[in-house]
């Protein structure tokens, strides 16, 4: 990879200006993405879903925990394998190891994997993990969820919401979706070597012309 070009303070403060003005934009531009996201339309779950937990058969709805919102970060791990998907693996090492801010907002978060409970407190414990994580193993949630499909597993985010008893779907994204999870992403987005993957390569030689 090339450095960037060595200026003086001046020429780069004027960079940096122009910069600003473009993260300006794309932070105005994220806001109304996100207002976009809370106006979908919501599906109501009707279908009865069972997770083995460390506590015994636990369903969606115990996954809220008395909560009104629900993450479920859709974990790859094969029944048939025995270690978790390395890329999944990183986006819980990005967890915080404390979520009082979500459980504050009244959301809560767990993983859902198809592989069974033994693998996955085997792992968990492997890698000390506290996120809860329950085995949907036998269910048809990955798959009704896009987490699964003929290819296989996906990484995905999934997002409910309970009112009472009912719960609803409100939100799923899979595959470059699931980066808004990964922290030390951001991080790396701030440097000039980035995130160090190959994808980077053609972007990091791309001009993009300076705003009039």
């Amino acid at each position: 990879m090339n450095y960037p070009q060595i200026v003086t303070r001046e020429e780069w403060l004027v960079a940096r200006r122009e910069l600003l003005t473009r993260e300006k934009e794309a932070t105005r531009a994220r806001d109304r993405l996100n207002a976009e996201r809370r106006r979908l339309p919501m599906v109501k779950i009707d279908k009865q879903y069972l997770f083995d937990g460390p506590e015994g058969k636990v369903s969606l709805l115990d996954l809220f925990d008395g909560r009104r919102q629900l993450i479920v970060y859709h974990f790859m791990f094969d029944p048939s394998w025995d270690e978790g998907c390395p890329g999944c693996t990183n986006l819980v090492n990005n967890i915080p190891g404390n979520i009082t801010r979500l459980h504050e907002s009244d959301t809560s978060l767990v993983l859902v994997s198809r592989a069974p409970l033994a693998k996955l407190e085997s792992y968990k414990q492997q890698k000390n993990w506290t996120a809860r994580w329950l085995s949907s193993y036998g269910s048809d949630f990955n798959y009704d969820f896009d987490a699964t499909d003929e290819n296989g597993e996906k990484p995905g985010i999934s997002v409910f919401l309970r009112d009472g008893e009912q719960i609803f779907h409100t939100y799923s994204t899979t595959g470059r979706g699931v980066d808004i999870l990964l922290g030390t992403y951001n991080y790396l987005d701030l440097t000039p070597l980035g995130r160090q993957e190959e994808w980077e390569e053609a972007l990091n030689r791309s001009v993009i012309p300076a705003q009039s």
